[in-house]
């Protein structure tokens, strides 16, 4: 005998109000798209290559010897958070107890969640830079704070902060500034000038401060500066990095977090209710790639700076006005030159006009009138295959 389901009657919707802004990333439609119509994707920041072959089998070893198959600790295997610590002190000088400062979490993407959700309360204002990664503008409505944007805005070639925009952007109700530097999805990556000024408007309205950091090697021209080495910011900032994009290996989900005792405390408290734990055997794995030698990072760098030019080029000569970037490894472009000026239908067309998948800025941004007519271009591929995908650009 079956029984008949009552239907569901309310006329509220299922999704949490919060989150009804936001829909299917549209990085799964661009991607579904180029499966779709077998285009080169250019879409989403993935590799198209794995990383390191012994950082691999570290990964399989760890598996085989039964490394990380049950559940590892929540705070990160140890081998790992102390990978972490001697990375942030070799590249930065940076001191950490790999005890008591150090987070692994899954990926910087849950990294972020966790911070937000911990650091924040409804109400509570973050200013954040826009353009910005869409999991910001999600992880704030879920925390009920509220999201004001400080425009990066394109200028002799590059998108700049208006440190005067920030300063006049902070209020009584501030309570975090969320930075990303190098900055998905412009490339631009703040300098140590900016980023004193940054450490000094926090340090002198009391904000907390959370710092995507996952392009930090990926910076081709100048360094990368960590905000929480600047005078005042270390007990104030949340530092969050990944291995995917340094080492290629984006399935993995393997993040961090450095930050004082108190904030690790703070933001480990709700880590423990999202994911409790993961990657138990690629922790190992990337506790081996946090020590590879300076070779292989001034190689990676040298890799894609190539890359970037070859796109870039193809790009330029395609019709469009390229934004090429510091760093990251994605060139945002502007399509106004190609007599276009809607970034996402553009993108929408593209693949069937010339078998290419980009993603238009403007979702991006709260304003989308803002980045209406750029898009973003991923130059983290094969040669052969940017040079395919300029070749198939200058159809336009």
């Amino acid at each position: 005998m079956t029984t008949m389901s009552t239907p569901v009657s309310s006329d509220r919707p299922f999704l949490n109000r919060r989150l009804a802004a936001f829909g299917t990333t549209i990085f799964a439609e661009m991607s579904a798209l180029a499966t779709r119509t077998g285009s080169i994707n250019l879409g989403q920041g993935f590799p198209d290559t794995d990383g390191p072959a012994q950082i691999a089998e570290a990964a399989s070893r760890a598996i085989l010897t039964g490394l990380g198959n049950q559940y590892p600790p929540g705070p990160g295997v140890p081998e790992l958070r102390t990978a972490i610590a001697a990375h942030q002190q070799r590249f930065y000088g940076l001191a950490h107890d790999p005890d008591t400062e150090v987070l692994v979490t899954a990926g910087a993407t849950e990294a972020i969640a966790a911070s937000l959700l911990a650091l924040l309360e409804p109400g509570d204002e973050v200013i954040a830079l826009e353009p910005y990664y869409d999991s910001y503008a999600a992880c704030i409505a879920m925390a009920g704070a509220v999201r004001v944007p400080v425009t990066l805005r394109p200028h002799a070639g590059a998108f700049t902060l208006d440190l005067d925009e920030l300063r006049a952007a902070v209020t009584p109700r501030t309570r975090l500034l969320l930075l990303n530097t190098p900055h998905n999805p412009t490339g631009t990556v703040l300098t140590p000038a900016e980023l004193t000024a940054i450490a000094e408007l926090a340090v002198e309205r009391d904000l907390l401060v959370v710092t995507d950091e996952v392009y930090e090697h990926l910076v081709f021209e100048g360094a990368h500066t960590p905000l929480a080495g600047l005078p005042g910011m270390r007990e104030r900032t949340v530092t969050i990095s990944s291995a995917g994009k340094t080492y290629s290996f984006t399935g993995w989900k393997v993040g961090w977090i450095t930050a004082s005792p108190e904030l690790i405390t703070a933001v480990r408290s709700v880590k423990q209710f999202l994911t409790y734990v993961s990657s138990g055997p690629f922790q190992y794995a990337i506790a081996e790639a946090l020590a590879l030698p300076d070779s292989y990072y001034d190689t990676l760098r040298a890799d894609l700076a190539a890359k970037r030019d070859i796109l870039a080029d193809g790009l330029a000569a395609a019709g469009f006005e390229v934004f090429r970037p510091r760093g990251t490894y994605f060139i945002t472009t502007d399509i106004t030159p190609l007599g276009e000026k809607d970034g996402l239908a553009f993108c929408r067309a593209l693949p069937d006009r010339c078998g290419v998948v980009a993603i238009p800025n403007q979702v991006f941004y709260d304003d989308r009138s803002a980045g209406a007519t750029q898009v973003r271009w991923a130059f983290c591929k094969r040669e052969d295959v940017l040079r395919e995908a300029a070749e198939r650009l200058r159809r336009l």
